[in-house]
């Protein structure tokens, strides 16, 4: 397989217009996704016009209509957008008959292979790269009775393929950070079949055809999942970007944002080769859902992240330094972060600074 350049490397084409899909979906999604569209448009200045298409998908859509994720959100996200902003989901813990998490159809169905989430805080830069597409997420399930009672078996699937580009995405990301490290993540000691074929095939990235050299610079590490998460805890320092298959990626990105104090300021972004869509980390909150309280930090950044892989760094950096400076000085801030104040007393402080 000949290299082929991540979309985030790729260069930004002339648009006159930035067409941007917001979906809400659940819970605490409707009260940060429109913080996240405020401060998109704070720095509209700087982009072309930007258009904001209103969409709906999640479990509360489901109960009204009896579809997850409507085929007009699709076919606008495929056909009328260029990027989206995605809140969040509250799918059920139980089986439904007729449900599947719209957020994992949506990753499938626009090819969103990789899950990018950068986590930073005073001791600790690193980017995780979730493989997003398939592992034990492609839901093929059976649950049979046997000798001894219910048998439960899930197929886990890792292709050469998915596990090649999401590589390709780890060390694209890794080139433009100062350390230049990738970390392959697995358990090939044990699923010496399926993560050893993860393993091996990321490895083998920089001897990609037409590479030439490319990631030379890039130093390669691998870490067994387990000692991965209690590393991660006793010397984050270590790590620069953590490459890792969907399960593994999904359960280390949530650990990792214990690390900087809470869910609510760790941003993701789904990408592919030719669309993105920002994703604040947190669920759907339910909770607090509703009482003005949620933290608007995770989803605004998620809007910067999106910028940034769509070529716009300047207003990214805008929005991200305005972040920052509210942390910083920890005057105006949410529940979860030790604060009193509101989701729009937050959105408000980081507006005046960018």
């Amino acid at each position: 397989m000949a290299f082929r350049a991540p979309f985030r490397t790729m260069a930004t084409a002339a648009r006159s217009s930035l067409r941007v899909g917001l979906i809400p979906a659940d819970g605490i999604g409707k009260e940060v996704i429109p913080a996240a569209k405020q401060a998109l448009e704070a720095v509209s200045a700087d982009l072309p016009k930007l258009e904001f298409y209103d969409l709906i998908a999640g479990w509360e859509c489901f109960t009204r209509t009896g579809v997850a994720l409507p085929e007009e959100t699709i076919e606008t996200l495929k056909d009328g957008c260029d990027a989206a902003l995605f809140g969040a989901v509250s799918s059920p813990s139980r089986k439904v008959v007729g449900y599947s998490s719209p957020i994992v159809q949506m990753r499938k169905q626009l090819d969103l292979y990789a899950n990018i989430r950068p986590v930073r805080a005073s001791n600790v830069d690193m980017i995780v790269v979730r493989e997003n597409t398939e592992c034990l997420y492609i839901k093929q399930e059976t649950l049979v009775v046997g000798e001894h009672g219910k048998e439960a078996r899930a197929t886990r699937l890792i292709t050469e393929h998915a596990s090649r580009r999401i590589g390709q995405m780890a060390f694209e990301l890794a080139l433009s950070r100062p350390r230049k490290q990738v970390t392959i993540i697995h358990k090939s000691n044990v699923l010496s079949v399926t993560d050893g074929l993860f393993r091996e095939t990321v490895r083998g990235v920089p001897k990609l055809a037409g590479v030439n050299g490319r990631y030379d610079g890039v130093t390669i590490a691998e870490q067994i999942v387990d000692s991965a998460v209690y590393r991660l805890f006793r010397e984050p320092e270590i790590y620069d970007v953590m490459v890792a298959p969907n399960l593994y990626g999904d359960i280390i990105s949530d650990a990792a944002a214990a690390l900087v104090g809470s869910l609510g300021l760790v941003p993701s972004v789904n990408a592919g080769d030719s669309f993105v869509m920002g994703e604040p980390v947190h669920g759907s909150a339910p909770d607090i859902e509703g009482k003005g309280i949620a933290n608007p930090l995770a989803s605004i950044r998620s809007a910067a992240l999106m910028l940034r892989h769509l070529g716009y760094a300047g207003p990214a950096d805008r929005i991200d330094n305005a972040v920052d400076a509210v942390v910083r000085e920890g005057q105006v801030m949410t529940p979860d972060l030790g604060g009193k104040n509101s989701t729009n007393d937050v959105v408000a402080e980081v507006l005046k600074r960018v």
